[in-house]
C-alpha cells in the first residue's frame, strides 16, 4: 500500500541474533526501511537465550551485549519494534513449517529481510529458498541481502559476522573488532568486590562481573567508563595480576577523578573501549607496577582528554 507522501507504507521483518547489532545487521535494517519507507514499520525479531547458547555450542556462548543493550541498538539503528522470542529446546525443535506459521506469520509482513546464509527450524533445516516459496503463498516477499565486507588494518577485506568480532575481541584486536561493528565496543555489568590490590598501590578499581559477555584479549585499555555517578576516562585492565599471585582473569577499572566509596557494590558499570594500550606483564616489584600505572594513566589522559569524556 502507499501512503499520501508517495512512499510505500508495510511491515518489513529480519530475524536473527543480532548479538552486536554489527555493520551486516544494519545492512539488514537500512534495506527494510527502503522497502516500506518512512511510513513503515520495520520488526526485527530476536531471540534469548540465543539458539547456539541452549544447543550448547561454545564458540558463541560469549556475547557482544547483553538484551537490553541489543535492543538499544537495534533501535538506533533503524528498528521500530524489537520481539523478543523466549527460546528452548522445544522451540528449536520446531519444523521450518511450524516456525513460519507460528513465529513469522503473526507479524503480517509485507517483506522478510534476510541474508543469503539464513536458517531456521529443527536442525537449521530451513533456508532462504524455503522461506521464499511460503512467502509466495502467503503473501509476502523475501528480499535477500548480500553479506557486508570491510577492510581490517592488515589491509585484508573480511566479511562482517559477529563469531569474526568475538575471535578479534578476544585476540586483542580491538580496532579490528570496531571496524566491523561500526562503533566503539562497550562491556557493562555490576561492580563486585575484589582482591582490593589497587588500593593498596595508590590505584584503585572497580571490578567488573560481565556475566557471559565476551572478554577481550589481556592487556591495558584506554576507556570510558559510565555509571550513575558520572562519566569518566578510564584505565582498564584484563588479566590474572600477574604481579602478585595468580587469580582468574578479571576486568577491573581506574576511573580517573573519581571520588565516591569504591567499597559498596552491585552497581552498574558500562566501559567503551577507545583504544589498547599494552600487553599485561610481570614486575619485579610493586614499585616497578606504580610506575608502569602512572604511565598508563598518562596513556589514558592523552587518549582520552578530558574535553571528550
Amino acid at each position: 500500500m502507499w501512503d499520501y507522501r508517495g512512499w510505500m507504507a508495510g511491515t518489513a521483518l529480519t530475524i536473527g541474533n543480532f548479538d552486536g547489532v554489527h555493520l551486516g545487521h544494519r545492512s539488514l535494517i537500512n534495506v527494510a526501511r527502503e522497502r516500506v519507507g518512512s511510513q513503515g514499520t520495520v520488526l526485527a525479531l530476536t531471540f534469548d537465550p540465543p539458539p547456539a547458547v541452549v544447543l550448547g555450542h561454545a564458540d558463541n556462548m560469549d556475547r557482544l551485549a547483553t538484551l537490553d543493550r541489543r535492543r538499544t541498538l537495534l533501535k538506533e539503528a533503524g528498528v521500530d519494534e524489537v520481539i523478543i522470542c523466549q527460546v528452548d529446546e522445544d522451540w528449536l525443535g520446531q519444523s521450518p513449517s511450524s516456525f513460519l506459521e507460528h513465529v513469522v506469520l503473526p507479524h503480517r509482513p509485507d517483506v522478510v529481510i534476510e541474508g543469503p546464509d539464513f536458517r531456521f527450524g529443527k536442525a537449521r533445516s530451513g533456508d532462504i529458498d524455503t522461506l521464499s516459496v511460503f512467502g509466495e503463498a502467503h503473501g509476502f516477499e523475501v528480499c535477500v541481502v548480500p553479506p557486508v565486507t570491510a577492510p581490517l588494518s592488515d589491509l585484508q577485506s573480511a566479511q562482517v559476522s559477529s563469531s569474526l568480532i568475538r575471535w578479534l575481541l578476544k585476540r586483542g584486536r580491538l580496532t579490528d573488532a570496531q571496524r566491523l561493528l561500526g562503533y566503539r565496543w562497550r562491556i557493562e555489568g555490576e561492580v563486585v568486590a575484589g582482591s582490593q590490590r589497587g588500593r593498596e598501590i595508590g590505584c584503585p578499581t572497580a571490578n567488573l562481573d560481565h556475566g557471559d559477555l565476551v572478554l577481550p584479549a589481556d592487556g591495558v585499555y584506554a576507556g570510558v567508563a559510565r555509571c550513575e555517578a558520572g562519566t569518566f576516562s578510564a584505565a582498564v585492565s584484563i588479566g590474572c595480576k600477574p604481579t602478585f599471585e595468580q587469580s582468574p582473569r578479571v576486568l577491573e577499572a581506574h576511573l580517573i577523578g573519581w571520588d565516591g566509596s569504591l567499597d559498596v557494590y552491585g552497581w552498574d558499570l558500562e566501559i567503551e573501549f577507545v583504544t589498547w594500550l599494552r600487553d599485561q606483564a610481570r614486575y619485579a616489584s610493586v614499585r616497578e607496577l606504580m610506575v608502569q600505572i602512572e604511565r598508563d594513566l598518562d596513556a589514558v589522559r592523552a587518549a582520552i582528554p578530558t574535553s571528550r569524556v
